[in-house]
């Protein structure tokens, strides 16, 4: 199993961090092999330059920056993606948006089709999502309606055809126990373990870049 984590938080020493940590660990336990992006120490240009910075016509990719380049390499050699992130205002932090508008991009995650819904490039693959809040469960989809997961799980993983295969979410971080912390780190670690052990789970349907 390819596993890429993608840790959502723009500062070092997080829990989002140490989350992220338990999950690769436990992913490697069980033989996989994991590849990680620290969006926190991860330099790549946030901003597009033009609209060309936000397509990779039939999957090339060579005129993009080649920090970007990379890390859309990476999307293209997992087969199971995994995203951590705290909730903030609702959704979750700019620097994972911008990782989003960066490498998920027309042509390699997805294809637009005249008239119809686009083509999935994902499917095939799979995809995880875990989530740190200080609000309760019941705020979050009463007040914010769950912004994160409409946004995060169904407009971006699922439009590019990753089967979510499960969201966790950690709440309320801010009045939570060390006790309640290792815990939360104990089952981050046994969702990665569980992920590495599928086998067959996760067939893409596109050939992966060479490393």
């Amino acid at each position: 199993m390819r596993i890429l984590v993608v840790v959502g938080h723009p500062l070092t020493g997080s829990l989002t961090h140490a989350l992220a940590a338990a999950y690769a660990q436990g992913a490697r336990s069980a033989g996989a092999e994991v590849r990680v992006h620290d969006l926190a120490v991860t330099p790549f240009p946030h901003d597009p330059a033009s609209r060309a910075d936000l397509r990779a016509p039939d999957g090339d990719t060579t005129h993009l920056d080649p920090a970007v380049a990379a890390l859309v390499d990476d999307v293209r050699w997992a087969e199971h993606l995994v995203v951590l992130h705290p909730q903030w205002w609702g959704t979750y932090p700019a620097v994972l948006k911008a990782y989003l508008d960066r490498v998920m991009l027309s042509g390699v995650t997805f294809r637009y089709r005249s008239g119809s819904l686009p083509t999935r490039l994902m499917q095939g693959r799979t995809a995880r999502t875990v989530m740190t809040m200080d609000s309760p469960g019941f705020w979050n989809r009463f007040a914010y309606r769950d912004a994160a997961g409409a946004s995060l799980g169904r407009a971006t993983l699922a439009y590019c055809g990753y089967r979510l295969t499960g969201r966790t979410t950690f709440a309320k971080v801010r009045f939570s126990s060390p006790e309640q912390r290792t815990r939360w780190l104990a089952t981050t670690a046994r969702l990665g373990t569980r992920d590495a052990a599928r086998r067959g789970a996760a067939r893409p349907s596109a050939a992966p870049v060479p490393a």
